[in-house]
């Protein structure tokens, strides 16, 4: 007979239904399985699954499933012992957001000069990992937040280094640590590009986002923007995400924006409609305000879309 009832499938600690305690139980396998093909379960590696959630939203699903993957392979009887997430799965568990994070392998780190590997859903790293370097975060060993963002940042271009030092400073991770810990680095590969990012890093800024648009104008060599300024209007205070001598305002509208603006009440109709209101007080100071969104982000057109403002005002 089948248990339709969800909870009837054990759960250890960290939200994992685990074969063994499944059989434990006497649930078979061929329950399971029917339960993955029904979509009540998630099979996030060989012998454990996850309750699906029909109330995230794709991209919050996708962070949230591979957090308990890495969760599953780090907890596992092969590695439990032996290795420490790092790199995008030690950022998943430390909920550290990214740009075009890795969603499929689980990354680990042994405490050996050479011999990393890949194989099957895990990439094994080899190299240096002192106790300073790994934490625990509910009872999983993982590389510590500074770490794992100096690993993310090595391993990417200046665009994804510069986002994930924003998030990891946005979540008090420690700039000094960080910078040590690339100091140590000497001249691995990508510790140039790492440095750079660091030291443009700036934990005022709210999103991967706004965070993806400040890397391309520094690279595109605008000029870096203040972030956060709350300008005084005749409909109340206003806040830009960027804005250059508080004649341009620019705004990164990403997909949650207006979620996080929401009031108690709200919709996010009403929210919309205070932004207009908002954006139309800043222009009748004669503050140009410009948007753009992710697609503006992904096809390459922010620096097309500012720089003749930018222009404009610096020759007025």
């Amino acid at each position: 007979m089948r248990p339709r009832d969800m909870t009837a499938f054990p759960t250890d600690r960290h939200g994992l239904i685990r074969r063994e305690a499944t059989l434990r139980l006497g649930i078979s396998d061929d329950v399971v399985t029917a339960a993955v093909r029904r979509g009540e379960l998630v099979r996030l590696a060989p012998g454990v699954c996850a309750v699906a959630n029909p109330d995230l939203q794709s991209d919050t699903a996708d962070d949230e499933l591979y957090r308990l993957k890495s969760i599953a392979v780090a907890t596992s009887a092969r590695d439990g012992d032996t290795s420490t997430l790092s790199h995008d799965s030690a950022a998943a568990v430390h909920r550290l957001s990214q740009l075009h994070p890795e969603r499929e392998l689980v990354h680990l780190t042994k405490t050996r000069e050479r011999g990393g590997f890949v194989r099957g859903h895990r990439v094994v790293h080899a190299g240096p990992l002192s106790p300073g370097d790994i934490t625990d975060v509910d009872g999983v060993r993982v590389t510590t937040l500074e770490r794992s963002a100096v690993d993310i940042a090595m391993n990417g271009d200046f665009e994804r280094a510069l986002v994930v030092f924003d998030r990891a400073l946005a979540l008090k991770a420690d700039l000094a640590t960080m910078t040590t810990i690339l100091e140590s680095r000497g001249r691995w590969r990508g510790v140039g590009t790492a440095r750079r990012a660091l030291a443009l890093a700036d934990a005022a800024s709210e999103s991967v986002g706004e965070s993806w648009s400040r890397a391309q104008m520094i690279a595109a060599g605008l000029p870096i923007p203040r972030l956060q300024h709350t300008f005084q209007t005749s409909d109340g205070p206003a806040r830009a995400d960027f804005d250059w001598e508080g004649e341009l305002v620019g705004e990164f509208d990403g997909l949650q924006k207006y979620g996080r603006l929401l009031r108690p009440g709200e919709t996010p109709r009403d929210a919309l409609i205070r932004e207009k209101r908002r954006e139309d007080a800043l222009r009748a100071q004669g503050i140009m305000v410009v948007r753009w969104t992710w697609a503006t982000l992904e096809r390459g057109e922010l620096v097309g879309l500012l720089r003749p403002w930018l222009d404009a005002f610096a020759a007025a």
